[in-house]
């Protein structure tokens, strides 16, 4: 019976199932305006009701995620790779990784959307930004922390830096790869939509940001529950996507 019933899924949805109706009884014994604190039927039917709308811009912003999403993968590739390979340039570069992420990313949109418009590049580049260190970071850290009696071993097999690389240090920092991916895939969608905040006109940060003016906050918490949603997804799909490349991983874990 335990194997057709996963508690580590029960317990988390039987937890939000029991804040979702702590959270619309008190709604409905205090009689909270919905410009205040919409319940979680209000939510709903405001999803469902302006779901059109809300596609419309999702649409952008899933485009201008992914696209982030990507550039920061291919960059985390070729930068940890240089990283590994030349001492010096791993000097140079690490501190600055570290600084850049110790400025605010409110703090750099502006800056972007003055350089590059009103368009999407801006928000791509945030997410870029966003979601390039843990990638690269945890790639690097994977690197390094390979035994050195395996790389002692494809060096006495005479292995050169492209072998080693392809053979041993790619495959064995996949695992710390997906960590990366995992992380920066939590921040894609929440940087694009900081993006969209200051300025744009199609995105569901703008569409966010149209409705709290509006003060329909049963809106913008159906956006956040899209968003939240859309980020559980693509988490999700990593996950899958590294329990079927890392099998090696997966079968050591079981033994």
């Amino acid at each position: 019976m335990k194997k057709f019933i996963n508690t580590d899924k029960i317990y988390p949805a039987i937890g939000i199932f029991g804040i979702l109706i702590i959270w619309q009884a008190l709604v409905v014994i205090r009689q909270t305006p919905m410009y205040i604190l919409p319940s979680p039927i209000d939510i709903g039917l405001a999803l469902v009701k302006d779901w059109d709308l809300i596609y419309y811009h999702l649409i952008v912003t899933v485009y201008e995620s992914l696209a982030g999403f990507a550039i920061s993968i291919i960059l985390a590739f070729l930068i940890s790779i240089f990283m590994d390979s030349f001492n010096f340039i791993k000097k140079l570069l690490y501190p600055i990784l570290v600084i850049s992420q110790t400025i605010p990313i409110i703090a750099l949109a502006p800056l972007f959307i003055i350089w590059f418009g009103f368009g999407m590049m801006p928000k791509i580049v945030t997410v870029v930004i966003v979601c390039f260190f843990p990638i690269a970071i945890n790639l690097v850290d994977g690197m390094d922390s390979i035994d050195d009696d395996y790389l002692k071993l494809f060096k006495s097999m005479k292995a050169s830096k492209i072998q080693t690389l392809y053979h041993l240090k790619l495959p064995f920092s996949m695992v710390y790869f997906f960590s990366g991916l995992k992380i920066g895939a939590t921040y894609m969608i929440m940087s694009a939509v900081i993006g969209e905040w200051l300025g744009g006109d199609r995105g569901i940060g703008v569409y966010m940001l149209r409705a709290k003016n509006a003060y329909a906050l049963d809106r913008v918490f159906a956006s956040i529950v899209v968003i939240v949603g859309l980020s559980i997804l693509l988490i999700t799909l990593i996950e899958l996507m590294s329990k079927k490349i890392l099998v090696w991983q997966n079968e050591r874990d079981e033994e």
